[in-house]
């Protein structure tokens, strides 16, 4: 089990209650992980963020250390949970990064409340459903509840086993993330619209083809002309594909914490 951080606990924010833990000190980081995982799911990349700032770490919705609830998982929903988290801790503004789910809810929480997020990170997230490859949608059309029995032979049982407050919880947040995966969804008019700096990240093997990800940048302004010499034509967001690098290990790789915390320094 990973060590837990100096501080950690839950808050109560929308009616639910979220369990966090805050490493290091500085501008505040929300680090939002994906499906079925806890914070622990970044690894070592915790630490090395938490050396140039305050990570918060929010276990999301019925993940991990978050006792699970009785309420429809959405996208929606949690950028509103992680937009009071924000406010809790007296931040007017904080960066937010989220890696595959936590991706979903970290642009919810930009598009929704564009006011709190100074900097956004998004790892191997999609503006629209269809942004996955063909048989990443087709795996999450033809998951049910019956997974549930089948996933505790996953590392990311093995996590929640060692972690969440009643283990035997396990599948109400199979079954509210299945059911959340199946919804289809296009941001792309909300993408358009954003106002702080994005940072889009992503592996050349990832769940999402690179092209997806080059559309992304393009929606967002970038991409559209040469820097010239003295950088005055590039624009704010940035876009990084990590080489060799998969949907399934980018969340712990080195250079997604290098490349983050560069983008996050810059003025």
């Amino acid at each position: 089990m990973a060590t837990l951080s100096a501080t950690s606990g839950l808050i109560a924010v929308n009616g639910i209650e979220l369990a966090y833990q805050i490493h290091g000190n500085g501008k505040p980081l929300v680090l939002l992980h994906g499906a079925f995982g806890s914070l622990e799911m970044f690894g070592p990349n915790v630490a090395a963020l938490a050396a140039g700032r305050q990570v918060i770490g929010v276990d999301l919705q019925s993940h991990g250390r978050t006792p699970a609830l009785d309420r429809p998982m959405r996208f929606e929903t949690m950028a509103d949970d992680i937009a009071a988290l924000i406010g809790h801790f007296g931040h007017e503004q904080a960066d937010v990064m989220g890696f595959s789910l936590g991706g979903g809810v970290a642009l919810r929480t930009a598009i929704q409340h564009p006011a709190v997020v100074r900097k956004l990170v998004l790892v191997s997230w999609p503006f629209r459903r269809n942004g996955w490859y063909p048989e990443m949608v087709a795996g999450f059309d033809q998951m049910g509840p019956e997974v549930a029995e089948s996933m505790k032979q996953t590392p990311m049982y093995e996590v929640y086993r060692e972690v969440a407050p009643r283990v035997e919880d396990w599948p109400i947040l199979v079954t509210q993330l299945i059911e959340l995966l199946k919804l289809d969804y296009d941001w792309t008019d909300e993408v358009r619209s954003l106002s702080m700096p994005v940072l889009l990240v992503v592996g050349d093997a990832d769940g999402l083809p690179p092209r997806h990800a080059v559309e992304f940048f393009e929606l967002l302004g970038g991409g559209a002309r040469d820097a010239v010499w003295d950088g005055s034509g590039m624009t704010r967001h940035g876009l990084a594909i990590l080489p060799r690098v998969t949907h399934y290990n980018i969340n712990v790789a080195p250079a997604l914490a290098m490349t983050a915390a560069s983008f996050l320094d810059q003025a």
